[in-house]
């Protein structure tokens, strides 16, 4: 396994993640580890506040 992978934090977990060759188009906008931490992302407004 080449050791000079770029890497980045995950914005959900906080966990680091390695660049991986499916993201090689777009990993400038990769944001999140895993589907799992991409679906379960903060939501700034619900629209659920109570007034």
């Amino acid at each position: 396994m080449p050791a000079n992978l770029p890497s980045k934090i995950c914005e959900v977990c906080g966990l680091p993640f390695n660049w991986r060759k499916k993201w090689k188009k777009n990993w400038d906008e990769v944001k999140y580890c895993s589907e799992k931490c991409r679906k379960n992302k903060k939501s700034t407004s619900s629209g659920s506040e109570i007034i």
